[in-house]
C-alpha cells in the first residue's frame, strides 16, 4: 500500500468515525430548556469537540491498523470479495 493510499484510508475512516461519534450523548438546547435566541433549538449545548476528536482519533487508529494489516498481508484480497467475476480454475492440459 502506497503512503498516499494509507493517508486516504485514514482520512476516510476518521471522518466516517466522526459522523458516528458526534451524536452520541449529545444534549440539545431544547433538551436542556435553554434555547439561545437566534439559534436553532436542536443546536448542542456543549458539543465537546476536542474530547470527541481525541476519541475519534483513537478509534480510527485502531481500525486503520487492522485494515492496513489485512491489506498489506493479503489476508483478504479483491479476488476474495469479487466472487461473481472469478474465472474457473484452469484445467491442466492432457
Amino acid at each position: 500500500m502506497a503512503i498516499t493510499s494509507a493517508i486516504v484510508l485514514y482520512s476516510v475512516l476518521w471522518f466516517m468515525t466522526l459522523f458516528v461519534v458526534l451524536p452520541i450523548r449529545l444534549k440539545s438546547q431544547q433538551d436542556m430548556g435553554e434555547v439561545v435566541p437566534g439559534t436553532p433549538s436542536s443546536a448542542p449545548v456543549d458539543p465537546q469537540l476536542k474530547k470527541r476528536a481525541i476519541i475519534v482519533t483513537l478509534i480510527t487508529t485502531v481500525l486503520w491498523a487492522i485494515i492496513f494489516t489485512i491489506i498489506v498481508t493479503d489476508t483478504i484480497t479483491v479476488r476474495d470479495i469479487d466472487w461473481m467475476n472469478r474465472l474457473p480454475p484452469e484445467v491442466p492440459a492432457s
